[in-house]
């Protein structure tokens, strides 16, 4: 542990005014709206198909009613993969 001694003036000399640093660290953004991404990257194979046929997917009865049944989904992806070359 260091202990240092001084005035505040030579405080602020040696280490910068506290309140600015901590002001200088916060983002500046508008109230209320959001900050867009730059870029937004395109989907993969998987993820169009997903988009495209989830609704086909859907269990129907049970404790899982409504939720995608994503390993029919994955098969039928794979399966389709495989044909197409």
């Amino acid at each position: 542990m260091v202990k240092v001694e001084g005035t505040l003036e030579e405080m602020y000399e040696l280490f910068g005014d506290a309140k600015q640093m901590v002001k200088s660290t916060k983002r500046a953004v508008p109230s209320g709206k959001k900050v867009a991404s730059k870029i937004k990257r395109p989907l993969n194979a998987w993820q169009k198909y997903v988009k495209t046929n989830s609704a086909k997917y859907k269990y129907k009865t049970g404790s899982k009613k409504g939720q995608i049944n994503l390993k029919a989904m994955s098969r039928d992806f794979k399966r389709s993969r495989r044909n197409k070359k």
